[in-house]
């Protein structure tokens, strides 16, 4: 739709003027949003959400694709692989924050415009590199640093749908948007194997008798990025009241609710990204070996390494709806318990594994019967982290918004100038935590890969022990600060959210 759609007679309408710009924007006013606010916001969070799924299937290419490099003729230790995939999340979480204030500078509209006209750098250079067997290990990785522009595009779509939509619908709204960019995790990790004729799907594609051709992903997603481009021209809008300057912005980084969510925000993304990474390797490294060759022995892969972030994605938007129903602390601290059990279960899982050599078949057949309970006990981890996703999301507007409530009366313009103010600030904070929490899916992959620790096997079982205890802090913070009603806590806590 356009906004001319809109009838003439609803005076509350929205209008948009020269450059997709939007001044008067009141998302709270029930007779402003059903007389047109309500469409202009679901149709940015459409392309939004469009915009970040691309963002993140870049920023998680080399996730699997790492994966192939192998059978692709190049030599690279596990190690270096597991570098490999956690280099775009250690560059991803750290443009978060440039990303996020970018918004109020240049408009969501214009920005996400940009973002997605970045993604052409880590696309192409990698249709280039993985073509010739001579590249050095060097060169790819910074390569796969670049695709962390894939990563920075959550934060400045997140803070720019957070200006759109009201109190009431943010933990549903951030919850879609989140989704659908971590979907693309997913996407990523089940058609890139197809993509590059590396496996078949559902018996409907069969894998390629002509070798692997892992450029032709690069290719494909290159063209995404410029369609991305084109439809956040035509169809995405700036709000002239989400500008801020960024001495605003950082302002949040001196309330302690931003670096107690940032802890949490660790536990919840940091998981789901690390894992998302780190699964397509794990379930080679341990489950698989090459010989007898074509075919190897074993699990291959390419046919389970997406269901892990399949399944976070699906639940986020569950785990917002649950926010806004039951509260965002108390959804918050289910989704840690769970974490705790689960992480519990895929450790013991872990240890009845034998340690996978490179060319013995029979270890692998051992193996091959735990797989379902590996598997199943991880995907519940990842269904955790996806409500927990949804919940620390929903939770901070909530923060912020409660805060300028209790220091404003209502019906005041006090009140109003306070929200409007908070809303702002929650975005910034967004960025922030989201910049922080993402450094989790640069750890995981490195913990996993231990140089330190001579066995994979071992690295990965110390790994999980490190995780769990972890889980079982933020829960332990959860309850305390946002949930417990002692007067020890009451000048830090909000209730409610």
């Amino acid at each position: 739709m356009t906004l001319t759609d809109t009838p003439a007679t609803a005076a509350a309408a929205p209008t948009r003027r020269a450059g997709h710009w939007i001044d008067d924007w009141r998302p709270e006013d029930p007779e402003f949003w059903e007389n047109g606010g309500r469409q202009v916001a679901r149709r940015n969070l459409i392309w939004s959400i469009f915009a970040e799924h691309l963002g993140f299937s870049v920023w998680l290419i080399w996730s699997v694709s790492s994966a192939f490099l192998l059978q692709m003729g190049f030599s690279f230790t596990p190690q270096q692989l597991f570098v490999l995939v956690a280099l775009p999340n250690l560059v991803g979480s750290l443009l978060r924050l440039p990303y996020t204030f970018a918004v109020p500078r240049f408009g969501g509209r214009n920005w996400t415009m940009i973002s997605a006209a970045l993604l052409l750098v880590p696309t192409l250079l990698f249709a280039v590199a993985v073509q010739d067997q001579g590249t050095p290990y060097w060169v790819f990785c910074l390569i796969a640093a670049t695709a962390g522009f894939g990563g920075g595009n959550f934060a400045s779509s997140m803070a720019n749908i957070n200006f759109y939509y009201p109190a009431s619908k943010k933990g549903t709204a951030l919850g879609l948007n989140a989704a659908g960019g971590n979907a693309g995790v997913a996407v990523i990790q089940l058609l890139l194997p197809v993509i590059i004729g590396g496996a078949g799907i559902f018996g409907l594609v069969k894998a390629s008798e002509g070798g692997l051709h892992l450029q032709t992903a690069g290719f494909v997603y290159a063209g995404l990025a410029v369609l991305a481009t084109i439809a956040a021209y035509l169809w995405m809008d700036n709000l002239t009241g989400a500008t801020s300057k960024p001495r605003e912005q950082l302002q949040v980084v001196r309330k302690p609710h931003t670096w107690i969510m940032a802890l949490l925000y660790i536990g919840t993304f940091g998981s789901f990204i690390g894992y998302s990474a780190a699964m397509p390797l794990l379930i080679k490294l341990n489950f698989w070996v090459p010989e007898p060759a074509p075919l190897g022995t074993g699990i291959y892969f390419a046919y389970f390494a997406f269901l892990g972030a399949g399944i976070g994605s699906v639940t986020r938007p569950l785990g917002g709806w649950l926010a806004d129903k039951y509260g965002g602390a108390r959804v918050t601290l289910g989704a840690f318990t769970g974490m705790v059990v689960f992480t519990l279960a895929v450790l013991v899982t872990l240890m009845q594994l034998t340690p996978n050599p490179t060319a013995d078949p029979a270890v692998a057949s051992d193996n091959q019967s735990l797989f379902p309970w590996f598997l199943g006990f991880f995907l519940l981890i990842f269904a955790s982290t996806g409500i927990g996703n949804g919940s620390t999301y929903k939770m901070i507007p909530a923060i912020w918004r409660r805060e300028a409530e209790t220091a404003t009366t209502a019906g005041t313009p006090e009140r109003t100038a306070a929200i409007t103010a908070a809303t702002k600030q929650a975005s910034a904070a967004l960025g922030v935590i989201g910049a922080i929490g993402a450094m989790g899916g640069f750890l995981i992959p490195i913990a996993f890969s231990s140089p330190w620790v001579y066995d994979p096997l071992s690295a990965t079982k110390g790994a999980f022990v490190v995780f769990t205890a972890y889980y079982l802090l933020c829960a332990a913070v959860t309850y305390a600060v946002y949930l417990r009603t002692s007067t020890k806590v009451t000048r830090l806590a909000v209730a409610g959210v």
